[in-house]
């Protein structure tokens, strides 16, 4: 793939990545703004709501690969050793994976959770 090409598919992703997450905040925003669960019970309810499952499902690894393309950019333009690069970029994708994992864990355990009596 061509630099060009690399650069036009980060521009992208930012920019598709950006949308969603404008659009995904807002409603939190609102949501939590209009109607904040009383209590963690209701809270987990609220996130096992399969649609509200799946937009957060999808919220971390859009939001994971937005800062990735940020903090791949920034370290392309300003750190010039290739070998200090690698090992930065090593460091900050192991990061954003545990991130990622993480994520993934918690939404889970809120839906089965919620699902439990009591």
């Amino acid at each position: 793939m061509s630099r060009q090409a690399s650069g036009v598919i980060a521009w992208l992703t930012q920019r598709v990545t950006a949308v969603y997450l404008a659009v995904f905040m807002a409603y939190l925003f609102i949501h939590f703004l209009v109607d904040a669960p009383a209590d963690d019970q209701a809270l987990r309810a609220w996130v096992a709501q399969p649609m509200v499952t799946a937009a957060l499902l999808i919220f971390f690894p859009i939001l994971l690969s937005h800062a990735w393309v940020g903090i791949r950019d920034v370290f392309l333009d300003y750190v010039k050793n290739v070998g200090l690069r690698m090992i930065l970029l090593a460091l900050v994708a192991f990061m954003f994976l545990a991130s990622g994992l993480w994520g993934f864990k918690a939404i889970v355990i809120a839906v089965i959770k919620a699902g439990m009596p009591g």
